[in-house]
């Protein structure tokens, strides 16, 4: 499933599929969105960024 967006409400990142149907939770933990793509979300916590998949599971750090 592709990732279509992204919105950030409080302390977490809810990720959308093309229907606008959530796919995906991520707790930020205090970061901030870094960016998205259609099949992964960035998060930048402290000095590193994370990065998930589309069902919030982390797939990468990153030192940022």
């Amino acid at each position: 499933m592709s990732i279509a967006t992204v919105s950030v409400r409080g302390d977490f990142a809810y990720v959308y599929d093309e229907s606008g149907r959530t796919i995906g939770t991520i707790g930020m933990r205090g970061g901030v969105l870094s960016g998205y793509t259609s099949n992964s979300v960035s998060i930048k916590i402290g000095s590193f960024i994370y990065v998930y998949d589309e069902k919030g599971r982390n797939i990468r750090t990153i030192p940022a």
